[in-house]
């Protein structure tokens, strides 16, 4: 098989063009270095892109623009400018066909739960404090023992499990010990009564966010060219097809049958997906690993609303167990240039599955069928007023955290000790379900790595333990140099499942 000369070498080669690729390809260009990002769909973003139907935007899933990370923060500002809006923020949860605010008000949930209802979770809070469940290993152990099980049955149980597919006594207790940190019955009386003091809100109750003007694809468009004219190249349908390395250093990669040399590579690409295209093929331990990297996949149902105003949220938590949908984005209030005819909504519909299970498999015009019907079952709008919708799917939007995942975690770090030349960063390129601000961040130490090389000096960051310990940074920073922290009260977790 023939292919075309090999690419002119880059010093640097980026695979993927999400936020952790162009970011790397974004701090090295600010340095003079040049590099080079292949990227297999046809357009920049990654999960982070916005897509566009008949004029209408809309995200892949919602993503706020909230760091506490300095450099993030300055990135975003440096490519945006006056396209970076403050948004305030109002998300709820759907049940029974009524709103609750969230995160949870006792005197908002009171109303709507009835005073029958509410004095039942009450009692069922006070029987868990005096009662509780030991051990408390798993997720539903752990709220039930904050909230009582009523409430855990109501606002936790089913859209915990349509997002994961897992059953909440599977899921360990740790995810809800860090992803809800701070937060009980208590703590939440306390904030709706209480105002916090500057620096001290839970970070699950923040109020306000920034985005994009037209979505977060407008970002990666804009870095993109940031990028191109500083002397980089980005390539679009350039799926990545191998990756040559000998021992101890990649060589090159081939994408659409070009060949890409490079000194120094940085990966985004899942990591089972890393693995199964090097070349030779991976020692077998490696090899054996890429089986242990799971995710779990992604649908939008957009669909168009011929209403100018249907709800005052962003975005909507469905917990009704009776309907498919998990979460519904309101991109009109994400910002008001989503939508082309102020006369008419766009409504994201979310729908978390397996690739290939039921769902995934279902056609576009049936998935805008079954949209169409959930939304006039939750009487969120009618029928008869959607006029139109399409479908996107997202492969390996969660990475799961399941009882294999460490073990091929550990076997690609063996490799890439070995393989000096080699970082990978970003969401999938680390399989961990954290922030835009996180792969960006992972991203801008991997580009300050490849520079303190080409310097011969300079301090080395370890990838592994961001967001592992919030305090590594500041151990390792130069003095006087906050940039890179804060990162860890930012981020969410994924859910572990018990190995038992």
């Amino acid at each position: 098989m023939s292919h075309s000369p090999p690419s002119s070498p880059s010093q640097v080669l980026i695979l993927g063009a999400g936020p952790a690729g162009l970011t790397a390809a974004y701090e090295l260009s600010k340095h003079g270095v040049s590099s080079t990002v292949l990227e297999k769909d046809s357009t920049v973003g990654g999960i982070s892109r916005t897509a566009e139907y008949k004029g209408y935007l809309f995200d892949i899933g919602g993503h706020r623009f909230f760091t506490k990370v300095a450099a993030v923060e300055r990135m975003w500002r440096e490519v945006l400018s006056q396209d970076f809006l403050s948004r305030p923020r109002l998300s709820r949860i759907f049940y029974q066909r009524k709103f609750f605010q969230y995160p949870l008000q006792p005197m908002n949930a009171l109303f709507g739960l009835g005073l029958v209802e509410s004095a039942r979770c009450a009692l069922s809070c006070l029987w868990a404090r005096l009662s509780p469940i030991r051990p408390e290993t798993s997720f539903e152990a752990w709220v039930s023992n904050r909230f009582g099980r009523r409430l855990f049955k109501i606002f936790f149980e089913s859209y915990t499990e349509k997002v994961w597919g897992i059953p909440c006594k599977k899921i360990s207790a740790e995810w809800a010990a860090q992803r809800i940190k701070g937060l009980s019955l208590f703590s939440l009386v306390k904030n709706s009564l209480l105002p916090s003091k500057s620096g001290t809100s839970i970070k699950t109750l923040i109020h306000e966010f920034h985005y994009p003007r037209k979505g977060p694809g407008m970002m990666w468009q804009r870095t993109r060219e940031l990028v191109e004219q500083s002397g980089g190249a980005v390539h679009l349908d350039s799926q990545v097809e191998k990756i040559f390395w000998t021992p101890g250093r990649v060589t090159a990669v081939q994408a659409a049958g070009r060949r890409f040399p490079a000194d120094y590579f940085i990966s985004s690409l899942p990591i089972r997906e890393l693995i199964q295209k090097l070349d030779p093929p991976a020692p077998p331990a490696l090899r054996a690993a890429a089986a242990d990297f799971n995710y779990r996949d992604f649908l939008t149902v957009a669909l168009i609303v011929n209403k100018p105003d249907l709800f005052p949220d962003n975005w909507i938590y469905i917990h009704e167990p009776g309907v498919k949908v998990g979460r519904i984005q309101n991109f009109k209030n994400w910002s008001p240039e989503m939508v082309p005819d102020p006369e008419t909504s766009c409504l994201g519909l979310e729908y978390f599955c397996f690739e290939g299970d039921g769902l995934w498999n279902m056609s576009d015009a049936d998935l805008v069928s079954l949209g169409r019907a959930e939304l006039a079952s939750l009487g969120l709008a009618r029928a008869e007023d959607i006029v139109d919708g399409c479908v996107v799917r997202m492969t390996k939007a969660y990475p799961v955290y399941d009882e294999h995942y460490l073990r091929g975690i550990a076997a690609l770090q063996a490799f890439l000790a070995e393989t000096p030349n080699l970082q990978v960063a970003g969401r999938n390129g680390m399989h961990r379900y954290n922030n835009q601000d996180h792969s960006m961040l992972t991203a801008m130490l991997a580009a300050r790595n490849i520079m303190a090389d080409l310097r011969g000096a300079g301090p080395r960051y370890d990838l592994w333990k961001v967001n592992a310990d919030d305090e590594y940074h500041e151990g390792t920073a130069p003095p006087g140099d906050d940039d890179f922290t804060g990162l860890e009260s930012t981020q969410p977790l994924v859910p572990t499942v018990l190995n038992r």
